[in-house]
């Protein structure tokens, strides 16, 4: 489980396309500290294995399923990404519970620069709407984020310095794609309420 606070920005050093799925090697000094193989990190929201683990960078394999799902495979030499480490149980749950189960993705639409946050717009997949509500919480390539707006096809989040500054959202530009992962909990009332209704039938 991650909570969406994100520890560093992260690069890719190396991709290599393997047919049915890729291999990327990524540098992270804060997260490669401890880590073994075996260990999850989440980058860019999605969780990933660590395969190999060197100094201050690991390799993690992507399966086909997670690379349609995610924006992992828009990655390329030299991006940066955002890279956590699980929680560990009893830290303090900075952000909300995070899965790293990538829902869908969504795209930037428009930035909206003030004097000390800056609005950002991103379009927002048909099925997950119903799972986004204003005052939320929602998970955008891996940052625990409270939604601003819900509309029927988008959302709005509004960013502070700190987040512009050391995540990937302070460098995405309108058009670019993003990991969304919504609110388990938001997920499993639906399911409880459609057995529920099922039962008294």
């Amino acid at each position: 489980m991650f909570t969406g606070i994100v520890e560093e920005l992260g690069e890719v050093t190396a991709v290599e396309n393997l047919g049915d799925s890729s291999r990327f090697r990524l540098r992270g000094p804060v997260v490669t500290e401890g880590a073994r193989h075996g260990d999850s990190i989440a980058v860019n929201g999605v969780c990933l294995t660590v395969v190999e683990q060197e100094g201050d960078e690991f390799t993690a394999d992507v399966m086909a399923e997670t690379l349609k799902r995610s924006s992992l495979g828009a990655l390329t030499l030299g991006s940066r990404v955002n890279l956590e480490r699980p929680t560990a149980v009893g830290a303090r749950l900075g952000g909300h519970i995070v899965q790293g189960h990538v829902d869908g993705t969504g795209e930037i639409l428009a930035r909206t620069p003030s004097e000390h946050w800056e609005i950002v717009k991103i379009s927002l997949p048909a099925d997950l709407s119903r799972y986004v509500v204003e005052k939320g919480s929602i998970t955008v390539d891996g940052i625990s984020l409270t939604v601003v707006e819900a509309g029927p096809d988008y959302f709005t989040v509004s960013l502070i310095p700190t987040t512009l500054a050391l995540t990937t959202l302070g460098l995405k530009q309108p058009g670019d794609p993003v990991n969304l992962e919504v609110d388990v909990i938001a997920k499993y009332v639906e399911r409880l309420l459609a057995a529920g209704q099922g039962a008294g039938k």
